[in-house]
């Protein structure tokens, strides 16, 4: 992409905001070096090289009055962020420093940067591609290691790559079918309807691929909400403070203490799991309030990605735990997890008694539960349970997200479908004999849709939407 020349420099705080040791604030922008010069206590800046490093004050040239002590960053163009001029000046953490040499920068002729338009300079001119400029959000956002891996890599390049080699080998049959459209009258075939059939298949079987992995990426960058499910008593507060390590929630002998969801998030091995402890579910609630409670639970039981239906190994039997899951979760398409609690008062005898009624009663209904065993007061089986949770969520595709391509923007997955839907078209046509226009139309959109991915093909509204996602100072 050819470098896009700005007729003005902007200027914004890209640490955030409130007091702290140190700011930083960046300019980017044809002026971005003079501006900073005519406010720098040494001249010699405007000559300086790029990434270099300049101790100094930074001074209000009318009044002569220093503002600060700062560090000022040089980077000159193309060798920067967004391939422009480009200063970061670190001054101290206050409030009133930030204002203050804001305002004069400002003064002096800067503008104040929208948010995203430091990242989107830089995919404007060429440094980075779209789907690049989003990862840059991402990593920024990223909270755990899964997530800041996959968002790294993407950045990278490395998801980009791969849609520019497939729009790459699908462009060269695109233009034989073009041809073959220029010279409509003349009867020839210039694309082989073999080979093209051959990379159709490959492409679909890749693009197919990415878009199941968008389920799995869409759990690393989100999250997983979990909710805790069962009787009163059954220990769901116990449990949730046993996996947040901290008393989240009041713990109570006395059934209906819940009345309410508490929720609170945790990390297991770099996938983010937001665990949502709920109101005990009994036929006949004592009042009206924990009535309400017990049909919030079940609505909230139906906007869950995974479901941990709690029981006390005392009092319940494998039959009846697996007709309350039943019960609560018809209709839905619900990972579960039986969890019995309360080891620590039941024998090994008996508790392994329970497990194998309770497998023998999944396999004849073929709707297999995992059921995991725990002490939720004690800790103990806490290791069983992540490992269980994982197991449901991810399965082993995560073993190799080191390397593999993982699709976690819903922008992204929308366009693969379209493309998917378009290759599909194409096949169509191909396998009935369709004619060279049609294809050509369906192969069309099919790039056009792979192109919006990495900005190869946008438009000012599709850009002005994703970057006003961002932080300001990014």
């Amino acid at each position: 992409m050819v470098q896009t020349i700005f007729s003005d420099t902007i200027v914004a705080l890209s640490t955030p905001p409130g007091a702290g040791a140190l700011a930083v604030i960046r300019l980017s922008g044809s002026a971005a070096i003079t501006i900073t010069a005519s406010v720098f206590s040494k001249k010699s800046l405007a000559e300086a090289g790029g990434h270099t490093l300049h101790y100094g004050t930074i001074r209000d040239p009318d009044g002569g009055a220093i503002l600060d002590e700062v560090v000022a960053a040089l980077y000159r163009s193309p060798r920067s962020f967004t391939r422009e001029d480009v200063v970061e000046i670190s001054c101290h953490g206050s409030d009133y420093v930030v204002r203050q040499v804001l305002a004069l920068l400002l003064r002096q002729g800067a503008r104040l940067a929208e948010a995203g338009e430091f990242t989107k300079r830089a995919f404007l001119n060429g440094a980075l591609d779209l789907a690049q400029a989003e990862a840059v959000a991402d990593l920024i956002a990223s909270d755990s290691a899964l997530s800041h891996r996959v968002a790294l890599n993407q950045l990278r390049g490395g998801f980009s790559q791969e849609l520019r080699d497939l729009r790459a080998r699908l462009i060269k049959f695109a233009a034989l079918l073009e041809l073959e459209l220029d010279f409509g009258e003349e009867d020839v075939e210039f694309a082989d309807r073999t080979g093209l059939a051959r990379l159709l298949a490959e492409v679909r079987g890749v693009v197919a691929g990415l878009l199941r992995s968008f389920e799995l990426g869409n759990v690393i960058k989100n999250g997983i909400t979990a909710v805790i499910a069962g009787r009163p008593n059954a220990g769901k507060s116990t449990l949730l403070n046993a996996l947040l390590r901290e008393e989240r929630a009041i713990v109570s002998a006395i059934p209906g203490t819940t009345r309410d969801f508490i929720e609170d998030e945790v990390s297991i091995d770099g996938l983010r799991f937001r665990f949502v402890d709920t109101a005990g579910l009994r036929d006949n609630p004592a009042d009206e309030v924990e009535a309400i409670g017990v049909r919030r639970t079940r609505q909230r039981v139906r906007q869950a990605a995974l479901l941990l239906y709690l029981f006390d190994l005392t009092e319940l039997t494998p039959a009846e735990v697996q007709a309350e899951i039943q019960e609560l979760t018809t209709g839905l398409d619900l990972p579960v997890l039986a969890v019995g609690n309360k080891t620590d008062l039941a024998s090994p005898e008996a508790q392994n008694a329970f497990a194998a009624e309770f497998n023998a009663a999944a396999s004849i209904s073929q709707a297999a539960v995992p059921l995991v065993m725990l002490a939720a007061g004690q800790n103990l089986g806490l290791e069983a349970l992540q490992s269980a949770l994982l197991t449901q969520v991810r399965g082993t595709a995560l073993e190799n997200t080191a390397s593999a391509t993982i699709v976690t923007n819903v922008r992204h997955a929308r366009a693969l479908e379209t493309a998917a839907a378009h290759l599909g078209a194409v096949q169509v046509g191909l396998d009935s004999g369709r004619g060279t226009e049609l294809l050509a139309a369906d192969l069309r959109h099919a790039l056009a849709a792979l192109g919006e991915i990495t900005g190869d093909i946008s438009s000012e509204d599709l850009l002005t939407s994703i970057f006003t996602e961002f932080c300001i100072g990014k």
